[in-house]
């Protein structure tokens, strides 16, 4: 078997089926005939290589199969939080009756017993599914190692937990593949930064949202992060990485345009707005333009879900006084049909906004 990991062996296995209801209709129509010989070549074929997947990767070979891994989905994370729930109250129930050094041994065995599990599950699962369940539970057992540890020292809480919250959360996702581990790390760490640079302003850490412009750089490098590094042995990481960079960009903006006293920029507060509600529009076209050209539809479709954002904004800021309300939702409407009108022409011209790597 090739060198590839469960992404590319679910696509192969949707290809195959895909290929198998195109090649029936083509036989109903008449268009193409295997004979015997061949059909049961083929088939045995495509059987083994689904088999080996299976074996392999535990994939979804039927649309039945792919109907319940998304309950099974819902439930790992369900039963994720609901875990992660047990471990933060069983803590708290029963704190008060251990000694500090106690307190001390259950905080640091949870967080080494439950990394341990993680990567004992990990061998031994094939679907991910309780992988993801387990690492989501250490994760939950080393946040409260920081913060009890913390109270049990007496230790001033500080921006400093955010940083092995978000390297602990990311070996956890990359060691279990777990997207909502790479989301909350990717966070961790834009608040991190947020906050770091902040307090370089002297902004208290707690306050680091009083200036949006320091979650700028922490989303570029995290834009970059998969450029850098391929991610396609990780289902779904480029995506997250992308989609929360360009977050990390855009929200900023967004705040900006409308609340520029917070703003780096020694300007008045009007033509600080003026400025990032004029760049809102060029970065979210040029997030588009991207997206179109690298066919990333996560990319497209954050950069448009912004650009509308800033248009219906700036419409509000123009008309919602001055003209009467059904004119005012008249134009909404009329600019979200141009809006349609120009995704369409887009659609037909380069066929890239279904989907994208």
């Amino acid at each position: 078997m090739p060198n590839i990991n469960r992404s590319d062996a679910q696509q192969r296995a949707d290809d195959i089926g895909v290929f198998n209801r195109e090649l029936a209709r083509l036989e109903a129509e008449q268009v193409l005939t295997l004979n015997d010989s061949q059909r049961a070549s083929l088939h045995g074929y495509q059987q083994q290589l689904l088999n080996r997947y299976l074996a392999a990767f535990d994939i979804d070979h039927s649309v039945h199969t792919r109907q319940l891994s998304l309950g099974m989905r819902i439930a790992s994370f369900l039963g994720a939080l609901a875990l992660s729930a047990s471990v933060f109250f069983l803590f708290y129930q029963f704190w008060g009756l251990f000694s500090t050094l106690s307190q001390v041994a259950i905080l640091l065995t949870a967080s080494f017993a439950s990394f341990a599990l993680v990567l004992v599950v990990q061998r031994r699962d094939g679907s991910g599914y309780f992988s993801k369940l387990a690492a989501l539970v250490a994760f939950t057992c080393f946040v409260l190692d920081i913060v009890m540890l913390g109270q049990i020292f007496n230790i001033t809480p500080s921006i400093n937990a955010l940083l092995p919250w978000a390297l602990y959360a990311l070996l956890l996702a990359y060691a279990s593949s777990a997207r909502l581990l790479l989301a909350i790390g990717l966070s961790c760490l834009l608040a991190f930064v947020a906050a770091r640079v902040g307090s370089w302003d002297g902004v208290y850490w707690l306050g680091f949202a009083q200036r949006p412009e320091n979650f700028i750089p922490a989303a570029l490098l995290i834009l970059a992060l998969p450029l850098w590094r391929d991610q396609r042995r990780f289902d779904g990481f480029a995506v997250i990485y992308r989609v929360f960079g360009l977050l990390g960009v855009f929200v900023p903006m967004l705040v900006l345009a409308y609340w520029g006293e917070s703003s780096y920029f020694d300007a008045a507060v009007g033509v600080v707005e003026r400025f990032y509600q004029a760049a809102g529009f060029v970065v979210a076209g040029l997030v588009i333009a991207l997206g179109v050209r690298r066919n990333w539809a996560d990319v497209v479709n954050t950069g448009l879900t912004f650009f509308v954002i800033f248009l219906y904004t700036k419409l509000f800021d123009w008309w919602w006084d001055s003209m009467p309300k059904y004119l005012f939702f008249l134009v909404l409407g009329l600019s979200a049909v141009l809006i349609l009108l120009l995704l369409r022409r887009l659609r037909s011209r380069h066929g890239l906004l279904g989907g994208g790597q």
